[in-house]
């Protein structure tokens, strides 16, 4: 099998084997059961909590039944005997916490697998035409493999997504996300991107920049605001490819550059905008990398760079989420020790309350730092 992980399993006295694919990067399951209709959400359940993952036989939609079931047995709060008798968490410990907790629910649902034909079908009863979403996100079909039920459910509904566009009401048009490329669901950051006024510098002719550009949407909305040369860059091949596929269906194509870079293009800029991860934490999937960002490697990147790229006048615009203060995980007087330490200076900011619905779900574990936060646009410019 090319060298690749494989899922391994007995099967009537024989060894069999499957490719095993997973975008989070966890490995293959050391032990393999076969399932199938009849096999009852305990039984599974218990199962995927020992590490044993569960090869699908069956009918696709009773599949997504169990891991439906799996789930609610997941989420189940465990019962606690007396009153308790430590503190309450910080808003840093309930953070790690939840994570702790989401990671270990995402491996004991993950433990489902289902079997995948070398064309990209299902070879299930009811089964769904998953070809076009596995394509999009793994590639031309080569051989068939394993995958979990869940990251496949993340497949198809990826695809959704492109397929039906994101509304961006600040464009007056639709961003088409790609598989694992952060999709702009949160719409104020890109309103506030649509309300700062430009600098005087772009009439220079010099470019703007868009630093780790994702899907393209703040280039798109510095074209459309009238930024005669836009320089977006990102890493990711994914990234690449939807940013390149937004930019051309906009008729933005003669404005933005796509430029695969580490950061910033080898250019001084009148702006540069950088929406970097929020929250320095390590991410548990390549989706994750828009979100968490160990030590704040990018924020700290772009805050030590931007001087070096900018022309006289120009400014560097940092849109961030002030969650990670909110969580205990990074202090204003950080960021600002981190703006100063870097020869800049703040010359102005424009703040937005999020509009998403975990702000207001007093049900979440992280809600009061959910409720508290403010993403804000932070004007930048060279100390004098």
């Amino acid at each position: 099998m090319n060298g690749f992980p494989q899922v391994v399993w007995d099967e009537e006295g024989e060894r069999h084997a499957l490719r095993w694919r997973s975008e989070s990067g966890s490995p293959p399951p050391r032990r393999v059961v076969l399932v199938g209709d009849q096999t009852p959400a305990d039984q599974a359940y218990r199962w995927a909590c020992e590490g044993t993952a569960l090869l699908y036989r069956g009918d696709y939609q009773n599949a997504r039944q169990l891991l439906l079931a799996m789930g609610r047995r997941a989420d189940r709060k465990p019962r606690r005997a007396g009153k308790p008798t430590s503190a309450p968490p910080s808003a840093a410990e309930a953070f790690h916490l939840h994570r702790q907790a989401q990671a270990q629910r995402a491996r004991t649902l993950g433990m489902l697998l289902l079997p995948v034909d070398a064309d990209h079908s299902l070879p299930l009863r009811r089964a769904p035409d998953v070809a076009l979403a596995c394509r999009e996100a793994y590639g031309p079909a080569d051989e068939a493999y394993a995958v979990s039920l869940r990251e496949l459910l993340g497949l198809i509904g990826a695809h959704e997504w492109r397929k039906k566009g994101v509304p961006i009401p600040a464009l007056g048009a639709s961003i088409h996300p790609h598989y694992g490329v952060f999709s702009p669901v949160r719409g104020e950051y890109v309103d506030l991107v649509a309300q700062a006024p430009l600098p005087a510098a772009l009439a220079s002719g010099a470019p703007a920049c868009d630093i780790g550009t994702g899907t393209g949407v703040l280039a798109a909305l510095l074209a459309q605001r009238g930024v005669r040369h836009v320089l977006a860059t990102d890493q990711d091949p994914r990234a690449l490819a939807c940013a390149r596929e937004n930019i051309a269906r906009l008729g933005f194509a003669a404005q933005v550059e796509i430029l695969q870079a580490d950061m910033f293009p080898d250019a001084r800029a009148a702006l540069v905008v950088c929406n970097p991860p929020w929250v320095p934490a390590r991410p548990s999937s390549p989706v994750e990398n828009a979100v968490y960002d160990p030590d704040s490697r990018m924020l700290r990147a772009f805050l030590d760079g931007l001087a070096a790229h900018l022309v006289p006048g120009g400014e560097g615009w940092l849109v961030l989420s002030d969650l990670a203060e909110h969580l205990g995980l990074r202090t204003r007087d950080e960021l600002l020790a981190a703006i100063a330490g870097a020869g800049l200076q703040v010359v102005g900011r424009l703040d937005a309350r999020p509009r998403h619905a975990k702000a207001r779900d007093a049900d979440d574990p992280l809600h009061a730092a959910r409720a508290a936060e403010i993403t804000s646009l932070w004007r930048l410019a060279v100390r004098a």
